[in-house]
Parts: structure tokens; C-alpha cells; sequence
């Protein structure tokens, strides 16, 4: 106990005294103003906790219908148009696919006070798809998605015909294994230091495995310019605000409550783990042990189908899309 208070009083400490880091590129606003989405915006505007808000999403509508539509759920350092290569390549297999930007995400609003829980996103996921007519629909989540994506399958089963996780976080209660627990302001601080070397630095070692393209620069700079335009402090704070979501709300605990199909997709030699970075050594080297967790939550939910790919990491549908695109088509047959 007494480690965890030296390490939340070290970090505290580094945070009030670390200077401004120099970042250049391009500047974005809050509601990431400037950067171009692969398709037309689309906007569902709705009242939650007593204000209005605006969801932006994509809607990609294939030539040829199968009649399936599947929703796209992207991950905390992601956004809609992340999932480009995944939205054309199921488009073009004739599925209806919807693309949102959650609240407090990229495109759609961040309001001035909003309580962030994975039900509230997955009412406000379900309202939008009722206003657009949809009423069962494949849900596919990456990252955080994969948090938010179990949640919805848990709120709507009936509406919902398949679960996909990619590479889902929330596999391990983060806080129960050790990892000091930070307050809003102690994740807004490390929050405020964000830049796109730093993204790219963690991309590089995560999602990519040491491997970098020129394609992946575009997806540092859409998050980088939201953290150095002019919106940039209401940036950081609901990037705390979703940070302690996601740290202090796991889904572990609920998976074999699932009763829909399942399909797990998991890059091998992904280590995400929330906190992972503060902790002691010894919980540090047991954090994120993707080849463990990724068996262990295809046990826990009941009929889950595991596909491995045990040469990638944290985003599999980016380091390698025509490997993954094969599976996952496969796996929604």
C-alpha cells in the first residue's frame, strides 16, 4: 500500500511540474472541425441528461443488400473514420454498415458536464439506429468498442443477431489486479500532455509491433490536432472523463451472461492495459496478457468462436486489413 501512495504522489507530482511539450501538425476543433471523414457526415441530434446533443456518424450503404446491417464501434484513441477499410470491405459484401463517433468522441459533442457510463453510450448507440430505422444489427467493437459493443449485447439482446470484439480492453479488472486508481484530475493532467509523438510512439509498440507504414500517420495526427487546436482543453478533460469510464466500469465479470453469437477476433501480440504504466512492477508484468486473455474470455462466453492472428497487435483490421477482412467475413457467414 504504501508502493501505490509513493507512485500516485511521484506521478502526481511529475504531472503539476511537466512543461509544455513543443507539437507540431495540423490543428483540429473539438469536434474534430477540419478533418475529413471517408463519407459524408451525418448527424443524429437527441436530448440526454436534460441537454442536446449530436452523434455524428457514417452510413454506408452497399450496391447489392444482404440484408444485414452491422454496426462499427470504434476505440478510445480511434474514431468512425478508422474503421475505413473495414466499413468498404463489408459495403462491398452488401452489408449496411453504420459508423458512429460516440459522445465525447471525435465528431459528436462534448458537452460541458455528461456522466460517462457504457449503458448511457449504449442507449444513445440504440436511439440513433431507432431513428434510422434499424432494428437488428450485427454489433463489432475494437478496443473500448469492444467494452461498449458486450454492453449492448447485453442491454438489447433481441435486437442483437452477432457480437464481434476486436482486440476488446476491459478482459481484466485492472483495479482489482492492482493498478493504482487516479482521480479526474490526476487522468486530465496526464491527459494535457498528449502528442502525436507520444501517440505514435505508443501505436507503434501496441498496435503495430514495432512495424510503421506511412497509412498510419493519419490516424496519429486525427487525435494529435484535437489535443493541440483551439478546443483542446475540453478535449482533454472528456478524454479523462472516458478514461475513468472505462478504468472503473470492466465488462469481465458479465461475459458469460452473453447469449448472442460471438465472434472473437484478437491480434496476439497486443499488452493493452489501462494503468499499466503507473503500477508496481509485479502487477505491471502481469497486465495484459493477450494470448491468456483471449482464450480465457472465449471460455467465459458461451459458444464464442476465437480467431488468433499471432503475429499482430492491438488493431489487426489496420497492421494486416486483407488477412483480418478474410476472417471476419468468414466469421459472419
Amino acid at each position: 500500500m504504501r508502493l501505490f501512495k509513493l507512485i500516485l504522489v511521484a506521478l502526481s507530482l511529475a504531472l503539476a511540474g511537466a512543461p509544455a511539450i513543443a507539437d507540431e501538425g495540423p490543428a483540429y476543433g473539438p469536434e474534430l472541425e477540419g478533418f475529413d471523414y471517408p463519407l459524408p457526415v451525418q448527424r443524429f441530434v437527441f436530448q440526454s441528461q436534460r441537454q442536446q446533443v449530436q452523434m455524428a456518424y457514417l452510413d454506408a450503404q452497399p450496391e447489392r443488400a444482404n440484408g444485414r446491417t452491422i454496426v462499427l464501434l470504434h476505440g478510445k484513441n480511434f474514431c468512425a473514420a478508422t474503421w475505413e477499410g473495414t466499413m468498404r470491405s463489408l459495403q462491398s459484401k452488401g452489408f449496411r454498415v453504420i459508423v458512429p463517433d460516440q459522445i465525447g468522441f471525435c465528431k459528436s459533442s462534448k458537452p460541458a458536464a455528461y456522466q460517462y457510463t457504457f449503458q448511457q453510450l449504449a442507449h444513445n448507440t440504440k436511439a440513433l439506429l431507432d431513428s434510422i430505422g434499424v432494428q437488428r444489427f450485427t454489433v463489432m467493437g475494437h478496443s473500448t468498442g469492444g467494452m461498449l459493443a458486450t454492453r449492448i449485447a447485453l442491454m438489447f439482446p433481441q435486437q442483437v443477431e452477432q457480437l464481434v470484439m476486436v482486440n476488446p480492453i476491459g478482459l481484466e479488472d485492472w483495479k482489482a489486479e492492482g493498478v493504482p486508481s487516479l482521480s479526474l484530475d490526476q487522468w486530465h493532467a496526464r491527459e494535457k500532455q498528449v502528442t502525436a509523438e507520444r501517440i505514435r510512439n505508443y501505436e507503434r509498440v501496441t498496435y503495430y509491433v514495432n512495424e510503421w507504414r506511412p497509412e498510419y500517420e493519419r490516424w496519429v495526427q486525427m487525435i494529435a490536432g484535437m489535443f493541440r487546436g483551439p478546443g483542446r482543453e475540453v478535449v482533454a478533460w472528456h478524454s479523462a472523463l472516458t478514461y475513468d469510464m472505462i478504468f472503473t466500469q470492466p465488462v469481465v465479470y458479465e461475459f458469460p451472461q452473453l447469449r448472442v453469437p460471438t465472434l472473437l477476433l484478437f491480434g496476439e501480440r497486443d499488452g493493452t492495459a489501462i494503468g499499466k504504466d503507473i503500477s508496481p512492477p509485479d502487477v505491471k508484468a502481469r497486465l495484459g496478457d493477450y494470448p491468456k486473455l483471449a482464450r480465457r474470455t472465449a471460455a467465459a462466453i458461451p459458444g464464442a468462436k476465437l480467431v488468433l492472428f499471432p503475429e499482430l497487435g492491438h488493431a489487426p483490421q489496420m497492421q494486416d486489413p486483407e488477412r483480418f477482412h478474410a476472417a471476419l467475413l468468414e466469421g459472419l457467414r
